[in-house]
């Protein structure tokens, strides 16, 4: 038996391993040393906690809750309706509780439904159910919206407001400012409304009147006015007033009427915006430098000089913000959409050039073509047949 040589022996007496072995056998502690020095990133997801009943449920009577959307059952409609009027002397009253989001809000058999509503006797701090609840038990948000007929809470609206402005409200108008009434008037009086209506929701603006103990806070979200405006109903703020707290009617300033118009304009581009991907909606912006570059070169379609319109552009082609336009354009369909772009920029221009528009002197040319060779006749005067009265007797003696 030949005895092994230096290349298979190693000096401890194990055989060696080839150069290719040994360099793989590096690389791959080097892997492994690099993966156990990278730090682990480890997102923890914090698991939503149950609502709790916020009043002790065996204290209730049976029935002593009716249906948050109504107190009487209509036959003829199949559901609940009225229960938005309030006494005038439980108006005087102290609230039982108060919601507290902090301690009372959480997950209930309503978040495993899509399009559930608000609980109302959550938003009152009066719900006995918990976790156990059909109903939502949190704040509402700007994802959260509803029919224009009914309320976070799933009540039906009406066609106008109450004579008191109480009640749910009326479908004919987005209303996100609240009257609040009886306020004591101190120092900090704005501070103090501030702090406690910020608790349901974004504010948008508040307005004080000290003189008058009044205030009007209107929200970001209508959803959150509807909830702040059962949740402050007959509550005190610092000291121990009872605050009425009633829906605010329409604010006569013009200035007022404009800021409401561009909040709705506002509103729709952002509609506008999360409805197409982010890359259209940069390019339409001006705020993509590479997309002008590229229109600037492919939107010219071969031909020098031209640079087609943004109806163009946008319409059909790989560009298109529809996805319906982006399908392949034949080369008929290309010449045509050329043609009928430069047709319009032809006729615009043909308009702006000239004092009459070109309708204009179509209509006239028009009116001279119908009238040619016709005779124009003064007409008489009443003068001319004026003459002398005639009797309007029977020629019959009987």
């Amino acid at each position: 038996m030949s005895a092994p040589t230096d290349d298979q022996v190693s000096v401890s007496g194990l055989p060696k391993l080839a150069s290719s072995d040994a360099f793989e056998v590096s690389t791959s502690d080097t892997t492994l040393q690099e993966l156990q020095e990278k730090k682990k990133k480890i997102i923890k997801v914090k698991k939503r906690r149950p609502a709790r009943p916020q009043v002790d449920p065996s204290a209730l009577k049976t029935g002593e809750l009716p249906a948050q959307t109504g107190t009487i059952f209509n036959i003829w409609y199949n559901k609940w309706s009225g229960g938005d009027r309030e006494d005038k002397y439980a108006s005087k009253t102290h609230a039982e509780s108060r919601c507290s989001i902090v301690k009372d809000s959480g997950y209930t058999r309503a978040d495993k439904v899509h399009g559930s509503y608000f609980c109302l006797f959550f938003a009152r701090g009066l719900c006995p159910k918990g976790h156990e609840c059909e109903y939502l038990h949190r704040l509402p948000t700007l994802f959260d919206t509803f029919n224009p007929n009914i309320d976070a809470f799933g009540r039906d609206k009406h066609s106008d407001y109450r004579d008191d402005m109480g009640g749910v409200g009326s479908f004919l108008r987005q209303n996100r400012t609240l009257y609040v009434g009886r306020i004591h008037v101190s120092d900090d009086i704005e501070e103090i409304v501030a702090r406690h209506f910020a608790e349901w929701g974004q504010i948008e603006r508040i307005r004080v009147l000290n003189s008058r103990g009044v205030a009007f806070v209107t929200y970001s979200n209508e959803a959150n006015s509807q909830f702040a405006k059962e949740a402050m109903a007959h509550q005190s703020l610092d000291h121990s007033e009872i605050l009425n707290v009633r829906w605010a009617t329409v604010d006569p300033n013009p200035m007022a009427a404009a800021r409401e118009a561009r909040r709705v304009d506002e509103q729709a581009a952002e509609a506008v915006r999360r409805a197409l991907p982010a890359e259209y909606v940069a390019e339409i912006e001006g705020k993509d430098p590479e997309a002008k570059r590229r229109k600037r070169i492919d939107g010219s379609f071969g031909l020098e000089g031209y640079e087609a319109p943004d109806e163009v552009w946008y319409a059909r082609g790989q560009h298109a913000v529809n996805p319906v336009g982006r399908d392949p354009i034949s080369a008929d369909e290309e010449r045509w959409m050329i043609e009928e772009a430069r047709r319009q920029d032809e006729s615009q221009a043909e308009e702006e050039s000239g004092i009459l528009n070109k309708s204009t002197i179509a209509a006239l040319q028009t009116f001279s073509a119908q009238n040619q060779g016709a005779v124009f006749v003064d007409k008489p005067s009443l003068a001319a047949k004026a003459g002398p009265l005639v009797a309007y007797g029977s020629d019959d003696s009987d």
